[in-house]
């Protein structure tokens, strides 16, 4: 497994993180919405708002697995958090990044991942992201690309509100 990359600027992202105060806050329907809608739409069993701390990746919001928190080294969304666009893994098995990773292994044995970075509008740091996971290898659509895309930029909206 290959660990997720840690920003060159991290103290700056996790001043950003930490300045929006939404850590361990409880769940809230207007991210819920959200995360319900991809699901729905995208026909795929976990969607998350996650926020990137120190060591942990923590769910604002999370449909389909029964967590608040998961470790940030071996996340998805740590590497997420970096991409340029959106972050797609269409078969975790067939990528050396993550075939061993202990959730695509082990229990919620995750085989798609695809999540955009949400940032900070006044820092324009990374501090969070907006994804969709599912137990069976996807090919997204042009259209389910838009889709993420546009629930992610929703999502950004409301964490920066």
């Amino acid at each position: 497994m290959q660990d997720a990359p840690i920003p060159v600027d991290e103290e700056k992202r996790i001043e950003a993180v930490h300045r929006l105060a939404i850590l361990d806050t409880k769940p809230e329907e207007r991210f819920d919405i959200l995360t319900q809608e991809v699901v729905k739409k995208l026909n795929v069993s976990m969607s998350m708002v996650t926020i990137l701390d120190s060591n942990r990746e923590w769910f604002k919001s999370c449909v389909g697995l029964d967590k608040k928190e998961g470790d940030r080294a071996a996340s998805f969304c740590g590497h997420a958090l970096l991409a340029k666009n959106i972050f797609v893994v269409e078969d975790t098995l067939k990528d050396p990044r993550f075939a061993d990773n202990p959730m695509v292994v082990g229990f919620p044995f995750i085989r798609f991942y695809a999540g955009v970075a949400l940032f900070d509008y006044k820092t324009r740091q990374p501090i969070g992201v907006f994804c969709v996971k599912d137990t069976k290898p996807k090919k997204l659509t042009v259209q389910e690309i838009a889709i993420i895309i546009d629930l992610a930029n929703k999502a950004e909206k409301e964490l920066n509100k």
